[in-house]
């Protein structure tokens, strides 16, 4: 059965000792996940050959890095990466969840990327 509805508070979940991943939605052109971050956690910096990710800041603070620039940002800051610039949460300030969402979804082939998408 697909579960066309999620509540993120169901998904969320926190371990003291790295950060977590939850697979939230896969689609062919498009992938959602929920990363939850405890205070001082981070996601190393990382970029994703010709997809677009984007991050909404769901609840608590942390410190984000897109290309050359980092911010503080809080629950309600949508940041966007685009394809090929490098990305991460240098460090959650405090507690964090943040909902993401690439697309095309990681793994997919570079023949299934749309043409005016490829380099």
């Amino acid at each position: 059965m697909t579960d066309y509805f999620v509540t993120l508070a169901d998904r969320a979940a926190f371990d003291p000792e790295q950060a977590t991943k939850s697979d939230l939605f896969r689609g062919a052109g498009l992938f959602v996940g929920l990363n939850c971050f405890e205070a001082g956690q981070a996601q190393r910096l990382h970029a994703h050959a010709g997809a677009d990710k984007f991050y909404l800041v769901v609840s608590g603070k942390a410190r984000i890095t897109v290309g050359a620039t980092s911010q503080v940002v809080e629950s309600g800051t949508i940041v966007w990466a685009p394809a090929d610039v490098p990305h991460g949460i240098d460090e959650a300030i405090e507690r964090t969840i943040v909902l993401t969402a690439i697309a095309p979804p990681p793994g997919r082939r570079d023949a299934e990327v749309p043409a005016h998408r490829r380099s």
